[in-house]
């Protein structure tokens, strides 16, 4: 009489997910480390790499440098923001008027 279907159908679809799961997989592991994708016929396909395309990257990288410097500009003025707001009333007011003496006695 043969298998029911109730019992094969869901090997039949863990297969083809492990298949659509596998190609994702390793699909992505090649545009990670940079090796061609397949064409429709076996073909590589290499990404375009025209000097438009690489101006564009050269600009993203220094941009995404800049705002990783404003980014840490940013974090170290938060720290003196917390540090101002956590610390007790007393020696902040004693930081402040070092300042102040400070900067009077040099002005």
């Amino acid at each position: 009489m043969g298998i029911p279907f109730h019992v094969i159908a869901p090997i039949f679809m863990i297969v083809g997910l492990a298949a659509v799961g596998g190609w994702v997989l390793t699909t992505w592991m090649r545009v990670k480390h940079g090796y061609p994708l397949d064409g429709g016929w076996g073909q590589p396909i290499y990404p375009k790499s025209d000097s438009e395309s690489i101006e564009r990257i050269k600009l993203l990288t220094g941009e995404n440098a800049q705002l990783r410097a404003e980014l840490g500009s940013l974090k170290d003025r938060l720290e003196t923001i917390e540090r101002i707001v956590t610390d007790q009333p007393s020696r902040l007011e004693r930081e402040i008027n070092a300042l102040v003496t400070d900067k009077a006695g040099h002005a």
